[in-house]
């Protein structure tokens, strides 16, 4: 079984087709800069470059980096105003020529990395965390995800968390790995009080080098550790959303959450259809 995944970003928008078995790509993967302004309009010509550019006509699942309930968009941090209240899916639809699957990013990183990486077979609460334009947000309860947390927007200090602790904010402020390790351990100590989760898996395109600030945590109770998919985690998971299944978060058709390697979520990895979501 394959699915093509889309993840849209803030600054890229990144496409492979995925061995729904593995999670492994079936091709090179193909990245395009996040258009700017990043309207609904240009964002969609660029669904439709991704979708052409591998000759795509199966499944497809689209991540997106803010809440997405039934395939509508109602948060948009780091895009546009211009997608809140969007229908999502029907445009993306449109653009791709054929059905997809709309989802939180973050929430299809996670199903990849509950599935096939750095959480699969963990049982009780698993934060997921993506470092990247902004700050992404995953939480699994024995398995099963809670979808749209969006914990990047935690009131830190008076500014949105992802101000001060994402990959952005790192460069932009021209940060040292210890001043930035200091900002990102105050963001999970916060996590810790509200969920309590037993692991902590760090995703975004930092996650390669967790070595350099990892070590640098201290004081937090749950196991931290790198994705083991890094930044392909969300390709993975919206292509694991796109095939039919089980339910997908921003989804009110079936789909499938995993399969084979899957055994350890089940089909809890997406909630159900009549879920927020």
């Amino acid at each position: 079984m394959q699915a093509l995944g889309i993840d849209i970003g803030g600054t890229g928008m990144k496409a492979a087709p995925v061995d729904l078995e593995t999670g492994t790509f079936l091709a090179e993967r193909m990245k395009i800069p996040t258009p700017r302004p990043a309207v609904p309009d240009a964002m969609a010509e660029v669904v439709q470059k991704l979708v052409a550019a591998f000759s795509w006509s199966g499944p497809i699942g689209i991540t997106f980096p803010g809440v997405v309930t039934n395939g509508v968009i109602w948060t948009a941090a780091n895009l546009d105003r211009a997608w809140i209240g969007l229908d999502a899916r029907s445009l993306l639809a449109k653009a791709a020529g054929q059905e997809v699957r709309v989802l939180n990013d973050a929430d299809a990183a996670g199903v990849a990395e509950m599935t096939f990486g750095a959480g699969k077979g963990e049982p009780g609460t698993v934060f997921m965390v993506t470092f990247g334009t902004g700050i992404g947000s995953a939480l699994f309860v024995d398995g099963a995800l809670v979808p749209n947390t969006e914990f990047g927007h935690l009131e830190i200090r008076g500014k949105d968390a992802e101000a001060r602790a994402s990959e952005r904010a790192k460069t932009a402020h021209e940060m040292s790995w210890k001043q930035w390790a200091k900002n990102v351990n105050e963001y999970l100590e916060h996590i810790e009080a509200l969920v309590s989760p037993q692991l902590v898996i760090v995703g975004g395109g930092i996650s390669r080098q967790s070595d350099k600030f990892l070590p640098l945590l201290t004081g937090l109770h749950a196991r931290t550790v790198p994705a083991a998919m890094h930044n392909d985690a969300g390709i993975a998971g919206a292509a694991m959303a796109a095939h039919p299944g089980s339910a997908a978060p921003g989804s009110a058709a079936p789909v499938r959450a995993g399969a084979g390697a899957n055994a350890n979520l089940g089909t809890k990895g997406f909630p159900d259809p009549g879920l927020p979501g």
